[in-house]
């Protein structure tokens, strides 16, 4: 368990993973050319999150192949609502040219209705978005740039069980952020030392069916830390390491394996706003978790299919790495299950 990749080219000659494991770094190099598996499979995303203890703003551009999505939310924690807006493009199949790697290169992507332009260039992230009528009427724009607060960031090379298929990913946490957002009337300013953000950078062939678990902390400590996790399962082949970190300041801490404890209730139905348990096994991780939106979206298209509740809502509890424990009191962050059919 926890294999720690070395470098080199992330495929081999028949398009299977060289190595599995993780890393702090992208060490592997992505090739989207060096792909055998079919083509249709291929996809790749840039999500980035950035909020306070006001409100969050989530920015997506991926393209799966068949199909594109450009998607905006905004999370307002004071009023406990959520609005989220999406434009789809079909048979994309790379359209976008997104950059085989995090460390630099731009995203942009447009349409009659938005824009949105993801720059990265001398380590500095610049999120400009444009996009009509996402709440009755009234649009949304934002200006946002980030930085790095650490050099280490939490990589996975995860193979399927079948041949040609793999995910590369990489979250980067505890991204420093600063600028604004405006929907219609209202206008929000991210401060620089109260925002933090993060990107979720991924690459690879997926399978048709899976289902997968992911959380995410970024915030500030009431005593001006810095503090955030990556923690996720659920799909492919995690024998090799899990994608589970812990952050403080500018360290980042390797974390076993854990599980989401959500409530369900007596048809064996989840109940997202209920209060989850997020529990490794080895009793590292031992967090509660306190609800308070459902961004539950459901797009079902035939064969296609994405149910996805991404749930908003405040951690406590404590986190164990190197004989030290870490409180985590009531901090802003947001756990996610997500069943695709695509």
């Amino acid at each position: 368990m926890q294999h720690l990749l070395s470098r080199g080219p992330l495929l081999d000659e028949k398009g299977n993973l060289n190595e599995a494991g993780y890393a702090f770094e992208l060490v592997k190099e992505y090739n989207r050319k060096a792909i055998k598996g079919l083509k249709i499979r291929i996809k790749e995303w840039d999500y980035y999150y950035i909020g306070d203890k006001e409100f969050g703003v989530a920015l997506t551009i991926d393209d799966n192949s068949y199909m594109g999505l450009v998607s905006v939310s905004v999370i307002d924690y004071q009023k406990q609502k959520e609005v989220t807006k999406s434009h789809m493009r079909w048979l994309t199949f790379g359209e976008i040219k997104f950059p085989s790697s995090s460390a630099d290169g731009d995203v942009f992507c447009e349409g009659r209705k938005y824009s949105m332009y993801f720059s990265n260039k001398n380590g500095k992230r610049r999120l400009v978005c444009h996009m009509k009528n996402v709440r009755k009427g009234e649009d949304f724009d934002c200006d946002i740039t980030l930085e790095n607060t650490l050099n280490k960031s939490m990589v996975i090379a995860t193979p399927f069980l079948k041949k040609k298929h793999f995910y590369y990913n990489q979250k980067i946490n505890l991204l420093k952020a600063k600028g604004f957002f405006k929907l219609g009337k209202q206008f929000h300013q991210f401060k620089k030392d109260e925002t933090l953000g993060v990107l979720d950078w991924g690459r690879g062939v997926w399978t048709y069916s899976n289902t997968w678990y992911w959380s995410s902390l970024n915030a500030y400590t009431y005593d001006g830390h810095r503090i955030g996790f990556n923690l996720g399962y659920g799909f492919g082949d995690t024998s090799a390491a899990s994608e589970n970190m812990f952050f403080f300041d500018k360290e980042a801490y390797k974390l076993e394996d854990i599980e989401f404890i959500i409530p369900k209730d007596l048809k064996d139905k989840p109940k997202f706003l209920e209060e989850w348990e997020i529990k490794s096994k080895d009793g590292s991780v031992d967090l509660l978790f306190r609800p308070i939106i459902d961004r539950h979206s459901n797009t079902n298209a035939l064969i296609i299919q994405s149910n996805q509740h991404q749930v908003f809502g405040y951690f406590r509890g404590e986190i164990k790495v190197d004989g030290k424990t870490y409180l985590i009191d009531n901090l802003i962050g947001f756990a996610e299950m997500v069943k695709n059919r695509w």
